[in-house]
C-alpha cells in the first residue's frame, strides 16, 4: 500500500457507515458503464476516491485488474474487507490523493471513476493527469446521484426522510459552517462539464440512469446515512454525539411513527469524457 500525507480527520470514523447508510446507485450504473466503455472483462480500472469500494466491487468483474485509490486508510481496510468477503481477488487498494496519480506507480487504464469524489480534487489538474493515465479510447466517468430537477418517482408509501430537520439539528450542533474536517468545503460553483471543456478532454456528456425508487431506510440507516458524510462525521460532535443521535432518532420518529422512511437519493449522473489522443493541450 502506498502511503502519503493525508488530513485524516476529513472522513475519520465514518466508513463503517458507508456502505450501510449511502443509498445505492441506480441499478442501470454497472451496464452503463459498460456499454460506453465497451468493457469485455479486459483492461484495467482506476477508482479514484474510492472509499469502501462502492464502485470498485460493482465493476471488478468488467476488468481484469481494478485499483481503488483513496487517501483515508479506514475506508480502504473497509473495501478491502469487503472484496474478501465478496471473494473478488483482482482488487487492489493505494492510499493516495488523485492530486498525485502523476506521481504513483498506478500505470495505465482503461476507464477511470470518480463516484461523488470529484468535486473534493483540483479538478482541472487532475482532468489532465487522469487524461495521461487513460488509455488511448479510454473513458473518464464521473458519478454522482442527481436530485434537484430530476422527475421524482412514486414512493413506496413511507414518507420520504426529513433532511431539513435534520440539517438543522447538525447546524444546532456543529454552526452553520460546513464542516471537513478540520477546515470547511464549498461545492464548486461551474459543472464538471465546463471544466472538462477546459482541459485536453474537451467535449465530455452527461447521461442519466433512473435512481432506485425503493429504498426504504429505518432510523439506524438514516443515521449511518449522515455519519457517513464530511460534514457530519462522528468525531465533529465530541462529547456531544450521544445527544445529537437522541435528538436525530426522537426528530425522526415523530415525523414517521414506524421508524422507516422512503429514500430517493435522486438519478444517477454520469459525466463521461473520452481520450481521443487529439487533446487540446501537448
Amino acid at each position: 500500500m502506498i502511503r502519503v500525507a493525508y488530513d485524516p480527520t476529513l472522513f475519520q470514523g465514518t466508513a463503517t457507515y458507508y456502505t450501510s447508510g449511502r443509498p445505492p446507485y441506480s441499478r442501470d450504473l454497472v451496464p452503463t458503464l459498460a456499454a460506453e466503455g465497451r468493457l469485455d472483462g479486459s483492461g484495467r480500472l482506476l477508482d479514484v476516491g474510492c472509499g469502501p469500494g462502492i464502485l470498485s466491487l460493482a465493476l471488478a468483474n468488467h476488468f481484469e485488474e481494478v485499483i481503488g485509490l483513496d487517501p483515508d486508510r479506514e475506508m480502504l481496510a473497509e473495501g478491502a474487507r469487503r472484496a474478501a468477503q465478496s471473494g473478488l481477488e483482482n482488487i487492489q487498494w493505494a492510499q493516495g490523493r488523485a492530486e498525485e496519480i502523476s506521481t504513483l506507480d498506478l500505470g495505465m487504464f482503461r476507464m477511470v471513476t470518480f463516484g461523488q469524489s470529484f468535486h473534493w480534487t483540483d479538478r482541472e489538474r487532475v482532468a489532465e493527469m487522469v487524461y495521461d493515465r487513460l488509455e488511448s479510447g479510454g473513458v473518464l466517468a464521473i458519478i454522482s446521484h442527481a436530485h434537484e430537477g430530476r422527475p421524482q418517482p412514486e414512493g413506496p408509501g413511507y414518507p420520504p426522510i426529513p433532511h431539513e430537520a435534520i440539517r438543522a439539528l447538525i447546524e444546532r450542533y456543529l454552526g452553520p459552517r460546513r464542516r471537513a474536517g478540520q477546515g470547511g468545503f464549498a461545492q464548486p460553483t461551474d459543472p464538471h462539464e465546463d471544466l472538462l471543456a477546459r482541459t485536453r478532454f474537451g467535449v465530455s456528456r452527461r447521461v442519466f440512469c433512473a435512481g432506485r425508487d425503493d429504498i426504504v431506510q429505518d432510523i439506524d440507516a438514516v443515521l449511518a446515512n449522515y455519519f457517513s458524510m464530511s460534514f457530519a462525521a462522528p468525531p465533529l460532535f465530541g462529547d456531544q454525539r450521544a445527544r445529537f443521535e437522541e435528538d436525530v432518532r426522537a426528530a425522526l420518529t415523530a415525523y414517521s411513527p414506524s421508524g422507516l422512511f422512503w429514500d430517493w437519493p435522486g438519478d444517477t449522473q454520469i459525466v463521461l469524457a473520452g481520450k481521443t489522443g487529439q487533446g487540446k493541450r501537448s
